[in-house]
């Protein structure tokens, strides 16, 4: 009962530190333009280390799985852009490029709708393939619990959070530090022998994509497929409830909001008004940030402004 009492304390203070925080960036943070960037830098910071908290608990791997799949009905990609470990890694690394003062790279608008639409491809191969691989016994429904037996293929959904220092023995110490990187987990126990190389490239290749091509990963990623297009469906059309809107009196198409954009969206910008409906929005909201006319672009939650565009020219 004490230990139960002495974690609640716990995260009590560490819930009042991360809301401290943001508050001090708030006020702190005086330009319009990079305000919300340093509070979801910061958001992201406190997810992490929330999430390696999680990490030592075997059932809460199972609540963040259900989280992932079920939360984008009601907010969205909103876990893309604010919460994901991977994805912070990635703006990391963005910020590494930035003062390298090297210039990132496009995608043709083409194959990053093709990338996008991959994701959901991926997500439905891992979703089904426990049921490919043989019938599943009552009781290997249990196994759910630590994501074992039939349901492992399940737990590269959560790849993307396996955070840089894990709770357990890796075999890969930094400083007597056991350290990882996303996927790395699953990645050892299907390469065999063979993982040292295969996790080699794989680091190798999302940190140089990363680092030339904004949000690289997070154009493909499984984990981070959205059920937004439920909401142009009858009898959904409050899902999801986080939405960005756009008042199309108040554009000028200046054509800001397509170039800051992390996924190259262009939708915020060919759309002609209303609200943004695409899956491809991770809702960082840089674009809202960025958009130098009054109350042109805003975030809404269930129809009400929480944010919008600001006059900072």
């Amino acid at each position: 009962m004490l230990e139960i009492i002495a974690e609640l304390l716990k995260l009590t203070v560490f819930a009042g530190l991360a809301l401290a925080g943001m508050l001090v960036i708030v006020i702190w943070k005086k330009d319009l333009k990079m305000k919300v960037t340093y509070l979801r830098l910061f958001v992201q910071l406190v997810a992490l280390i929330s999430i390696y908290y999680l990490y030592t608990y075997s059932l809460w791997l199972l609540l963040m799985l259900a989280i992932i799949l079920i939360l984008p009905l009601f907010l969205g990609r909103f876990f893309c852009g604010w919460l994901c470990p991977f994805g912070f890694y990635s703006d990391l690394i963005t910020i590494l490029r930035k003062a390298s003062k090297v210039r990132y790279r496009l995608l043709p608008d083409r194959l990053n709708r093709i990338l996008n639409q991959l994701r959901y491809v991926i997500l439905v191969f891992f979703l089904v393939l426990p049921f490919l691989l043989g019938p599943i016994e009552s009781w290997q429904w249990f196994l759910g619990l630590y994501l074992a037996g039939p349901f492992r293929p399940m737990s590269i959904l959560l790849g993307p959070l396996e955070p840089l220092i894990i709770p357990w023995e890796t075999g890969v110490k930094f400083f007597g530090i056991d350290i990882s990187y996303p996927y790395v987990t699953d990645i050892i126990l299907y390469s065999g022998d063979s993982f040292v190389i295969t996790v080699s490239i794989f680091v190798a290749l999302t940190f140089l994509g990363s680092f030339f091509v904004r949000r690289f990963w997070c154009r493909f990623c499984p984990t981070g497929a959205s059920i937004a297009i439920m909401n142009r469906l009858k009898g959904f059309k409050w899902a999801p409830l986080l939405h960005l809107n756009k008042d199309e009196e108040k554009c000028t198409k200046c054509g800001i909001c397509k170039r800051v954009c992390p996924l190259q969206v262009t939708d915020m910008y060919e759309q002609k008004g209303g609200n943004i409906t695409t899956s491809m929005c991770m809702l960082c909201l840089r674009c809202v940030e960025m958009c130098p006319y009054e109350g042109c672009l805003k975030l809404n939650v269930s129809g009400k402004t929480v944010f919008k565009s600001r006059n900072w020219l």
